[in-house]
């Protein structure tokens, strides 16, 4: 096993990109032909890194769980991704996007990484300009921007409310060009359940056949994870259904660390769970933040009025309404990070003044921009009489001209209409900052296994800022592992083609056949959901927006005990060999205890509070979070050993040279 080096180049910070990629080895263009390498997960980083390493002529072979790489969840991204090209020309630029992302990292972030996430965040619009995603354009054609929490300039490229799956369909180009080439050999409906090593190196995977339930044995060079989050740890969450760990779980189990597993982001723009029968929860998206005002009845009497549905929030005049977030935050306002706006919620809520029938929803207005729009549009088309009613009506057009297919999908949700009454919102788990432990050259602790996008840890800290998802995604896989995979696959260019007869993928093989017998052949009688839904509960109460110590304790033994009975009475029908939707959650839902423990042990083990990790037992006078950077300014890196819960803890310091390490403030 390698040691814990994050091979952070020498020099100034705007130096060591360029400074690497001069000194790093490459591959001759003929020599890529005979090289392989296998990409797990064809979503933004998954497909850009499988399009470009096939562009190179590396030979690809891509692995989705879904039926096509279009339905990867990156395409529930709606808001943006940000880029430093300051077309607002409000002073923005590639030091202030790195400085605002380690800031709203809340200092856990390591600076070489983000920097140079900032410096290729231009080069991203550029590609997919020329791929011909349709980004929104201002009046004189430029593209246009909006803005996003916790920073305070616009640098957010959009597509309407759809912009991950206009980029998706982007890379999901590229990748079929490559296709119709031959360079990527396209596994669809395919799972990956284990890696396989060879003489210490990433050598293949395994993976199942999810139509026909074969299992498969696959050989590379090199492996690429790029799977994804693990936000369904708790069951609800804003996450696709299918989205789950054990891509990264099972690279873990063999030796990659596991980072900052507690990071996990609440995203403050959810529509409410509406009850216990829900299984996932549906986001709206953080642009709607721009123009939508966060608000909740100043009195408990309305508050209750309005659960009780004895009165509107139509009903309430501003006067009578609390604005929290622009009474808390004046200069950020309702455009305070995500971490900030979700707690600030929170504490609303719990002080009484949530506004639906479970106390668990704030209001998320569009009224006042509606009129402002609505008045300016009138200004503009000459009509300087116009009616309250008229005004509206202009104001309208322009919101759905920016946000309509939102509003239609929280109307149809819903059953309300959002341009009539104010949307209703709650926190709910999004995006997670923790994963796979990566080096500078996004290499993994196993040598030649690679972790990108959100499978990794190592840009956003302890808080992603919002449209930095498809900008991490992108960078990884446009324009990082493309060299950086080409410095490691330079010394196997006289390997040749590795074989699948090796005994060590027979040992994996049978490992992940013995795995899948053993649930099949369990004579249990509870339903794989039965428990997952019983783990999402305990993470959500205890290991969910606050933390405490109790709490955190508390959990770890309950999730032993769910995971101890899951072994034991859990029933998964039908058989191996075939179509089996149960078999492959229970598989998932194994390596979701495991995580699950894991999660609460580092959260118990940082005591501090930073970004989505609130500690109750550290926040200021203010209720905000206080970190220790004494004692916590270090990435938390996880080794397996052999046991669930008895990892080893390895810590990476974080050093910072180009800002200032201090309490964060949005006032």
């Amino acid at each position: 096993m390698s040691v814990l080096d994050s091979k952070i180049p020498e020099g100034p910070i705007a130096q060591k990109w360029t400074n690497h990629k001069n000194k790093i080895n490459v591959v001759n263009p003929a020599n890529k032909r005979l090289i392989d390498v296998i990409v797990v997960g064809t979503g933004l980083a998954g497909g850009s890194a499988a399009a470009s390493l096939a562009e190179l002529g590396y030979n690809v072979k891509a692995f989705a769980f879904q039926d096509s790489p279009r339905r990867a969840h990156s395409i529930a991204a709606q808001g943006g991704i940000n880029a430093a090209k300051n077309y607002q020309n409000d002073g923005d630029s590639t030091y202030r996007l790195f400085y605002d992302t380690v800031k709203g990292g809340d200092y856990r972030a390591r600076e070489a990484n983000v920097y140079r996430l900032a410096e290729v965040s231009a080069n991203i619009i550029d590609q997919c300009v020329a791929q011909g995603v349709p980004f929104a354009r201002d009046y004189g054609g430029l593209l246009d921007n909006r803005s996003f929490g916790g920073v305070l300039v616009s640098r957010t490229f959009y597509a309407k409310g759809q912009t991950g799956q206009q980029l998706l369909l982007g890379a999901y180009s590229a990748m079929n060009r490559q296709i119709g080439k031959g360079k990527i050999k396209m596994y669809n409906r395919h799972e990956m359940l284990d890696l396989v090593i060879v003489d210490g190196k990433a050598r293949g995977i395994i993976a199942r056949n999810l139509v026909t339930g074969e299992l498969e044995r696959h050989s590379a060079h090199a492996v690429v994870i790029a799977s994804g989050g693990y936000g369904n740890v708790f069951f609800l969450s804003t996450n696709a259904m299918g989205s789950n760990v054990t891509a990264a779980w099972r690279i873990h189990r063999r030796g990659a660390y596991f980072a900052n597993p507690c990071y996990t982001q609440i995203h403050p723009t959810c529509i409410p769970r509406s009850g216990d029968y829900q299984s996932k929860l549906t986001l709206m998206s953080e642009s709607l933040r721009n123009d939508g005002r966060i608000w909740v009845p100043k009195t408990l009497e309305d508050a209750e009025a309005i659960r009780n549905g004895k009165k509107k929030p139509t009903d309430l005049s501003e006067e009578e309404r609390d604005y929290y977030l622009e009474r808390r935050y004046p200069s950020f306002g309702n455009l305070v990070p995500r971490d900030v706006a979700s707690r600030a919620a929170k504490e609303r809520c719990d002080a009484g003044f949530g506004v639906n029938k479970t106390g668990e929803a704030v209001y998320l207005d569009f009224s006042s921009a509606i009129m402002r729009y609505g008045r300016e549009k009138a200004t503009i088309i000459g009509e300087v009489d116009a009616s309250e009613d008229r005004i509206r009506e202009l104001g309208e057009a322009v919101i759905e001209a920016k946000y309509g297919n939102l509003f239609q999908m929280y109307e149809k949700i819903t059953d309300d209409n959002p341009y009539k009454t104010p949307m209703m919102i709650y926190p709910a788990v999004h995006y997670t900052m923790g994963g796979i432990w990566v080096d500078y050259n996004l290499m993994t602790t196993i040598p030649g296994c690679y972790a990108a996008g959100e499978a990794n840890f190592s840009d956003h800290g302890a808080n992603r800022l919002g449209a930095s998802a498809l900008m991490q995604g992108l960078a990884d896989g446009y324009f990082v592992l493309p060299y950086t995979i080409g410095d490691y696959l330079a010394h196997d260019i006289r390997t040749g083609r590795i074989s699948t007869e090796l005994p060590e993928f027979e040992a994996a093989e049978k490992e992940v056949r013995e795995r899948l017998e053993r649930f099949i052949n369990n004579k249990g009688t509870k339903s794989v959901d039965h428990f997952h839904k019983r783990l999402g509960k305990v993470m959500w109460d205890k290991v969910g927006m606050a933390r405490n110590e109790q709490g955190l304790k508390e959990a770890i033994e309950e999730i032993r005990q769910i995971r101890e009975e899951f072994y034991k009475d859990v029933f998964v029908p039908g058989s191996m060999n075939e179509l089996n939707p149960e078999l492959e959650k229970a598989t998932r839902v194994e390596d979701f205890l495991e995580l699950g423990e894991l999660f609460a042990i580092d959260a118990l083990q940082r005591t501090e509070s930073c970004g989505g990790h609130f500690r109750e037992e550290s926040q200021t006078e203010e209720g905000e979070a206080l970190r220790d950077d004494k004692n916590f300014a270090f990435v938390a890196a996880w080794e397996w050993t052999g046991e669930s819960g008895k990892q080893v803890l390895h810590k990476e310091e974080l050093t910072f040279n180009d800002i200032e390490l201090k309490q964060r403030s949005y006032k």
